[in-house]
């Protein structure tokens, strides 16, 4: 079993228990259930610099990353910085993240927000969008063509942004849905947890212009953005480069400006 099977199983009996403590019912009358979500693909298209930014405490390859740092700090200053997006994990047993994370983000920064989570239910979805997301990540590994399609349907009926993010090619065919804005390409290989950006220049002349194109994982250096640029990529969500200093908001400002 990967660990993203582990991360999917435990997320199954997540939301099952949320659902019967929070009906659709009681999402659907948070103040920010009205709010209309900003687009982070509209952004990214005429950004300069293209980058989301991470909040993540901590992950399953890498342990404890930054658990120092308050997010208040952490994402006012990414805002501050420029950057394009922010992007919030929300899994609490993998990753130290929380829904709370991304209220309180949503009550500091005007920045788009993405809610970085495993989604394996439309619940989910409506919960990004009664916590303040702009955007939600769907993972193409975790998920069947017909959840692709209903989740990103969804999505969209909502006003959310859908960012899809795949690992290979035969994720990416899977993938060029109508309801997708985004299309990111992990350079993390899920069984080895190895990153290159091989794969993401691989796949790049395999994605239409209609999607806007989003590097992830193992970016630490503007050259790197450089080289990608080269292949039509537009976004670069960038955590634990930022994450792993004593001030991600600082870090995050001083990498934009090497880019410009």
């Amino acid at each position: 079993m990967t660990i993203l099977d582990k991360i999917i199983q435990n997320k199954i009996k997540e939301v099952d228990a949320k659902k019967t403590l929070f009906p659709l019912s009681v999402l659907e009358k948070s103040k920010a259930f009205t709010r209309t979500p900003d687009s982070l693909a509209a952004v990214l298209r005429n950004s300069t610099t293209g980058i989301i930014a991470e909040h993540k405490r901590r992950s399953p390859s890498k342990s404890v990353i930054n658990d120092q740092v308050n997010l208040p700090d952490i994402v006012t200053g990414y805002s501050k910085a420029g950057v394009c997006g922010i992007s919030v994990l929300t899994d609490t047993k993998y990753f130290g993240g929380s829904l709370e994370d991304l209220v309180l983000a949503r009550n500091c920064v005007d920045t788009p927000l993405l809610r970085k989570e495993f989604i394996i239910d439309t619940y989910q979805i409506f919960e990004a969008k009664a916590y303040g997301a702009d955007a939600i990540l769907l993972i193409a590994a975790s998920l069947s063509d017909n959840q692709l399609k209903e989740f990103s349907k969804t999505a969209k009926q909502l006003g959310l942004d859908v960012l899809l993010e795949v690992h290979n090619e035969e994720e990416l065919q899977r993938s060029l849905l109508p309801t997708v804005d985004m299309l990111g390409v992990n350079n993390r290989n899920l069984k080895t947890f190895d990153v290159s950006i091989d794969i993401s220049k691989e796949l790049s002349e395999k994605i239409p212009n209609d999607f806007v194109k989003i590097s992830e994982s193992g970016i630490s250096n503007p050259e790197t953005i450089k080289t990608l640029r080269n292949y039509d990529y537009k976004g670069f969500l960038i955590g634990e480069t930022f994450m792993k200093t004593g001030n991600p908001g600082e870090s995050a400002k001083q990498f934009i400006d090497q880019l410009q």
